[in-house]
């Protein structure tokens, strides 16, 4: 890992900046679950049937997360500010259109106009931390604010989404965007100067590999989408997935051979990177299927309305910021990352066991979900701290935008094999409880409650396999993230050269 030095010192507005950076990427990432909360009083104000329904989520994710590498290329090239500027404003526009909506067509088209500008938003935003804080102890405060926002802007939405629906209309978790883009925006023309350019960025834009990385990228997640709604089995599904792995394959090829490729295989090649981005893309497949789990279990197991279900989930927002501002922020300066990933993936997954002990027959929040919740916030806010500074540090500053969109895109396709494969676990898992317990039905009540526990009986599995997971991010972390070192200890070529454990 190398890094130009920068011909001037720092800007001392960054602070302020740091403020509407990050809260342009908590619009972006409560956006994918603040409608949720909102998507059923959308479909009935909207006549949205139940096989469209879907495409509220999708949509967005598709746009999302087959353009981010192209997002985050034209960042470097055309500039971070601006980039950041222009999807501030596509994004505000997209959720206006949105909130305005008549029809689910015109639904469905601004929330793939929302992911289409979000992806050029959200590597614009970390790039622009990236280059703008240099000093390994400011850099470990920026980073641990914007990682607790990364990681905790998703529970974020559950209650922000809760809380707009049961208050005001479900359109307001469109309309909400806009305003923050505003605050954003403002913020943006005033507080965010771009740090010089020490060299001239390429001009050329490969063309080819965003055909073929976005394209690769959309399918994946389509693909993981439609497993959730169709099964594995599926011949869309399939024909989605095989799809992808030829794209993506190509994609790598091509990017081996181009002149100014859209992602420069250097930089996922770095060991210790590559560890970075593989620790957040597991650690979101099982995260997410935390959140997904648990609205079930509190709105349809024991009936909790949303904004109560949003609520609930505040002790992971809690434990969020404490792993990343006060855990990880604290140590990434004094300890290798690596001794901070494994013990906080390990504190995750130990939360994740004890979500396991979930029952039908009372909520146990006290006793089980809020500590839990806590100690999944508080080991996943030092993960994702530690992995999100390390995946961009040492980077060129004329590749701060592509290496920041490989940050999202983990997110991205994690979140959409971590809804696709946990909801499958736990739905079969439910479904074989039914079956062995049937025999013992006898009335309309018993059946109820046999499906109520069903249910929590696949949630249960889920989470023993989420725990799975995150104790695979514990070992994945200790056996690549080879740095020896402190982020910061010592000079990025070093790091990079450091000799493997």
């Amino acid at each position: 890992m190398s890094t130009s030095a920068s011909p001037v010192g720092p800007d001392p507005r960054r602070w302020k900046a740091l403020v509407f950076i990050c809260l342009a990427q908590l619009m972006v990432v409560l956006d994918g679950t603040v409608v949720q909360i909102a998507l059923p009083d959308a479909k009935v104000d909207l006549g949205i049937n139940t096989a469209n329904q879907q495409w509220v989520i999708t949509a967005y994710a598709l746009a999302f997360g087959g353009l981010l590498l192209l997002g985050g290329r034209i960042a470097d090239m055309w500039g971070r500010r601006r980039a950041l500027m222009v999807g501030l404003v596509g994004f505000a526009f997209a959720s206006a259109l949105g909130g305005a909506a008549v029809n689910e067509a015109m639904l469905f088209g601004a929330r793939a106009l929302q992911g289409a500008f979000g992806a050029l938003l959200a590597p614009a935003a970390l790039s622009l931390l990236t280059v703008m804080f240099t000093s390994p102890q400011e850099r470990a405060r920026a980073f641990g604010i914007f990682g607790a926002i990364a990681g905790g802007g998703a529970a974020v939405g559950l209650l922000l989404g809760g809380l707009l629906t049961q208050v005001l209309d479900w359109r307001w978790t469109m309309y909400i965007n806009v305003v923050f883009a505003a605050i954003a925006l403002f913020g943006a023309i005033l507080e965010i100067k771009e740090p010089a350019r020490a060299e001239t960025t390429t001009s050329g834009l490969d063309i080819l590999g965003v055909i073929l990385g976005g394209g690769g990228l959309a399918l994946v997640v389509y693909g993981f989408s439609r497993a959730a709604e169709e099964g594995w089995g599926d011949t869309g599904t399939i024909i989605c997935l095989v799809a992808a792995v030829v794209l993506l394959v190509a994609f790598v090829v091509w990017q081996s051979r181009c002149r100014n490729p859209l992602l420069p295989l250097r930089i996922v090649a770095d060991r210790a990177r590559g560890g970075a981005y593989l620790t957040v893309g597991l650690s979101v497949i099982a995260m997410f299927g935390s959140f997904l789990y648990l609205t079930l279990y509190m709105q349809v197991v024991h009936h909790y309305s949303p904004l109560s279900a949003g609520v609930a989930f505040l002790p992971m927002v809690l434990g969020m910021l404490i792993g990343s501002t006060q855990i990880a922020a604290r140590l990434i300066t004094r300890v290798p990352p690596r001794f901070l990933v494994v013990p906080g993936a390990s504190l995750a997954a130990l939360g994740m066991l004890l979500l396991s002990q979930i029952s039908a027959d009372s909520t146990r929040y006290w006793s089980v979900v809020f500590p839990a919740l806590l100690l999944i916030g508080m080991g996943m806010g030092t993960v994702f701290m530690t992995s999100i500074n390390l995946a961009t540090y040492g980077v060129e500053p004329h590749d701060a935008g592509v290496a920041s969109a490989m940050v999202n895109t983990s997110q991205q396709v994690g979140g959409a094999i971590g809804t696709a494969l946990l909801n499958t676990i736990a739905a079969t898992a439910a479904a074989a409880y039914v079956t062995d317990h049937m025999a013992s039905v006898h009335d309309q009540a018993g059946a109820m409650a046999l499906q109520a526990k069903a249910l929590v009986h696949g949630e249960s599995t889920g989470f023993y396999v989420a725990a799975g997971i995150l104790a695979g991010v514990a070992v994945v972390a200790g056996l690549l993230i080879n740095v020896r070192t402190p982020i910061g200890a010592a000079h990025e070529t070093e790091l990079a050269a450091a000799p493997p454990a």
